[in-house]
């Protein structure tokens, strides 16, 4: 029973991650309402091996953007999603469900800044100046709370989620 489970937790639970990763991004949603970056945050917690963390995050992301389209500044999406796999990959250990607020709060602060440059960046939508910045991001604004709200429930609801999986080992042994 205890292959079983290890089992579970190395084949089947990556996979279904990737799975619901994607669907979570091609149902309707508030706009940012995802659970991308909790799953960023988490998956240090969720997995030892940072490749395996990049590899989940980067399949899922890619899945639904191929039903989505694909966009001008994914390069930042991507990468912000990358830093804040990187980040908290090496704090995982300290992951747990008092600090976990701050982190989803830090993790959306993270994505906000660098997804939001790109758009500034690449996009026509703003002038290239000082002004421009201050209007991309502040109009991007009530997406962050979105993204903040999402990021902080969906982590909370993973970390359960694992914390009840362990627990349920606990039993088969």
């Amino acid at each position: 029973m205890q292959n079983l489970l290890i089992n579970l937790k190395k084949e089947i639970f990556p996979i279904s991650l990737i799975l619901f990763l994607a669907l979570a991004r091609l149902i309707p949603h508030p706009p940012n309402f995802t659970p991308i970056i909790a799953m960023a945050i988490l998956s240090g917690y969720y997995f030892n091996n940072i490749y395996l963390s990049f590899t989940t995050l980067i399949i899922s992301m890619l899945i639904a953007d191929a039903f989505i389209g694909f966009y001008n500044n994914i390069f930042f999406v991507y990468g912000s999603l990358l830093l804040i796999i990187t980040i908290f990959y090496k704090i995982s250990e300290k992951i747990n469900s008092k600090n976990l607020f701050i982190f989803g709060f830090a993790g959306s602060l993270i994505f906000f800044i660098i997804s939001n440059l790109g758009v500034w960046i690449i996009g026509d939508l703003y002038e290239r100046n000082l002004n421009g910045l201050i209007e991309c991001y502040f109009l991007a604004i009530p997406f962050f709370w979105n993204t903040l709200i999402s990021t902080i429930f969906y982590s909370y609801a993973g970390l359960f989620t694992v914390m009840f999986i362990n627990r349920l080992k606990l039993k088969f042994n």
